[in-house]
């Protein structure tokens, strides 16, 4: 990977349209989104400061809808590469300790440091600096990601912009530690109401206890044998897990129903439906008449899409580990519309959401360098 000599010390230098072969030092290039809050819905003031670096850029075109802004190059390029990241981050701790950028040698701590505005910051990055690039890119910085589905700005661009989303290839800058991490499983949430009749719990015999009803169905799911089939070269594990519970009435009485939630986490080999079926054979032989199971929450599986020429180019030309994603992401978003997405992105994603959340450099680098070859050179 490349090495940029530039001291943590210094103040970034301005940017100059006309030099589009420089490179900021990205450390604190991405210390300065991090000074920038964007908590999931106040994202309007990291929103507009992109905005205005991407402006500054000579032949892209910019569309801000809401706080969503996405970015083109029109070259007439063979292919047309999607580079996207979302712009909040979850709430900090109480009191603001770690909210703010501090850089440490070749470490930087703050709050989105690693999840996401490291990638942010390649990404802002390459826009500005790679003046004729060999495919074509769109640039896509939306909101909302880290709360529920409903709100994601991808999916409101996708709503009503969708052809400004369009490309072959799309990848997402989440953390990733240097690798490439393709697709991703589906997850489902199931609501599953066993009924019971309710007595006074002096005399139990005359009615029938909810909760104890569950122990078998508990039982089965912490039994559950998972599948890890193998997908385009990446190895998906399975799960099936019962994560909420609710039931009771009062101290002395037989309660007359138990509500579980069972999440299962399925592998891009299966469908939507087909997982769906799975997770019923698997809960049928424990529910009795009145009984009820519902999908409550659904995001679908993505397939790697590693076949992929951009891609393909992308993991041996910069010798990238690959592996599946296990859990959801955005990249679901992309694979439904046809484009099939991988995430690839700077920092450690099991440090992010963390109170001493933080990134190093050489991620970043990494990250920058690998991108820009793709950029640069194409497949």
């Amino acid at each position: 990977s490349t090495t940029f000599s530039a001291p943590t010390a210094s103040p970034p230098e301005t940017f100059d349209p006309t030099i589009r072969n420089f490179v900021t030092d990205l450390l604190t290039l991405t210390s300065e989104l991090v000074d920038i809050p964007s908590v999931s819905f106040d994202e309007a003031a990291l929103v507009a400061h992109l905005e205005a670096g991407l402006r500054a850029v000579p032949g892209l075109a910019v569309d801000r809808i809401g706080d969503n802004l996405v970015a083109r190059t029109e070259l007439g390029r063979p292919h047309r590469l999607v580079l996207a990241g979302h712009t909040d981050t979850v709430p900090g701790t109480e009191g603001g300790d770690g909210q703010r950028a501090r850089i440490d040698g070749d470490i930087l701590w703050g709050l989105g440091s690693a999840d996401m505005k490291g990638g942010l910051a390649v990404m802002l990055e390459l826009a500005r600096s790679v003046a004729e690039p060999a495919v074509d890119v769109t640039w896509v910085f939306y909101a909302r990601e880290e709360v529920a589905r409903e709100h994601s700005g991808l999916l409101e661009l996708f709503g009503e912009v969708p052809d400004l989303l369009a490309g072959d290839v799309a990848i997402l800058g989440e953390p990733t530690a240097g690798a490439l991490e393709a697709g991703c499983q589906g997850t489902m949430r199931f609501e599953v109401r066993l009924r019971g009749v309710r007595a006074h719990t002096a005399r139990p015999w005359m009615g029938r206890n909810a909760i104890h009803r569950a122990g078998a169905l508990l039982a089965a799911l912490d039994a559950y044998v998972h599948r890890e089939p193998e997908v385009d070269g990446c190895c998906f594990r399975e799960a099936l897990q019962a994560v909420h519970v609710e039931g009771g009435v009062s101290g002395n009485v037989v309660p007359d129903e138990l509500v579980l939630q069972v999440n299962h986490r399925y592998a891009p080999d299966r469908s939507g439906a087909e997982a769906e079926a799975h997770v019923r054979d698997v809960l049928a032989p424990f529910l009795d008449d009145g009984d009820t199971v519902e999908v409550v929450d659904h995001g679908r599986a993505a397939l790697p899409g590693l076949g992929h020429p951009l891609l393909a180019t992308l993991v041996e030309r910069s010798g990238l580990d690959v592996r599946a994603k296990l859990g959801w992401t955005d990249v679901a978003f992309f694979s439904e519309h046809g484009v099939p997405a991988v995430n690839f992105g700077p920092g450690d994603p099991t440090v992010a959401h963390m109170a001493d959340e933080h990134l190093e450099r050489s991620t970043l680098e990494e990250s920058f360098s690998a991108l820009r070859g793709l950029l640069e050179r194409g497949v």
